[in-house]
């Protein structure tokens, strides 16, 4: 499994993710045709599948002309307000594309219909991988990742439709219980702002600082943070950090219900940037 990532509009990440036998290809939060179709032709693969993380146009609104320009594109996701769906997906449920396996993680807090899609491949040592989208972060499974507008890299996303217990879940129980080599790619870069968000709850976080300054790094020279992994992700995301007394000697406003709401309903890290 060949992931490329596909940096479009001003800070979004869309995803091509090619079976490397059979030489199809599946898009992850197909935004901008034209940049897909470009990067299809290059790699000399065929475009049969979307999955869309959520109905939000900067993460969906591709699909209607892709489905014109491909005659039997299939669109995957679990809200019926994507455009152009012909698979409505359930939690758990589970997909095959010649060799790539995919697992759908509804992952409710963003929007209440936002799914992961964690990958992987059978007998192959690479790991797997999940699409978050706007978690800051996605994750796909070759070794595992990720991706969409649930988790970040260093943060996580707004909350919009759903509730701060929602996201909570989603985080920690859904997306933090999969293999911690798994790769997290995200839909957005945030990175850096997440960072300083994470360096501002935890200032004497050594690995904050120290992804702090090579994301900043990366972005002065334009080159995409993603992706993270889940294991890494526990040593300087503050959404994540919260479980299992995690945090050692920062105030106890971290554990509480204020904290979640508080920082997520206000735009999550960019609310208190």
């Amino acid at each position: 499994m060949k992931v490329k990532v596909i940096s479009v509009l001003e800070d979004n990440y869309m995803y091509l993710v090619i079976e490397e036998n059979t030489r199809e290809a599946i898009a992850v939060d197909a935004t901008v045709p034209k940049r897909l179709l470009e990067i299809v032709k290059k790699e000399e693969v065929k475009l049969t599948t979307i999955l869309t993380t959520h109905h939000h146009w900067d993460h969906s609104r591709g699909n209607e002309e892709l489905v014109q320009l491909c005659p039997g594109l299939r669109v995957y996701g679990a809200d019926e307000r994507i455009g152009a769906l012909t698979h409505k997906l359930t939690h758990n449920q589970e997909l095959k594309f010649g060799a790539i396996c995919v697992r759908c993680l509804l992952t409710p807090g963003h929007t209440l219909g936002h799914m992961c899609y964690f990958m992987w491949e059978d007998n192959c040592p690479d790991a797997p991988a999940v699409f978050s989208g706007t978690w800051r972060c996605f994750f796909v499974l070759h070794t595992p990742r990720s991706q969409g507008d649930a988790l970040f890299i260093g943060g996580c996303g707004r909350l919009l439709e759903g509730t701060a217990e929602q996201m909570y879940r989603s985080l920690n129980e859904t997306l933090g219980t999969l293999p911690k080599e798994t790769k997290v790619f995200c839909g957005h870069e945030h990175t850096v702002r997440n960072l300083k968000f994470a360096l501002k709850v935890e200032p004497d976080n050594e690995t904050v600082k120290t992804k702090l300054a090579w994301a900043k790094a990366r972005d002065d020279d334009d080159i995409p943070t993603v992706p993270s992994t889940l294991g890494e992700e526990f040593h300087y995301n503050p959404f994540l950090r919260v479980v299992n007394n995690l945090y050692v000697g920062i105030t106890y406003r971290i554990y509480t219900k204020e904290f979640w709401e508080g920082h997520l309903q206000l735009g999550g890290v960019r609310g208190f940037l």
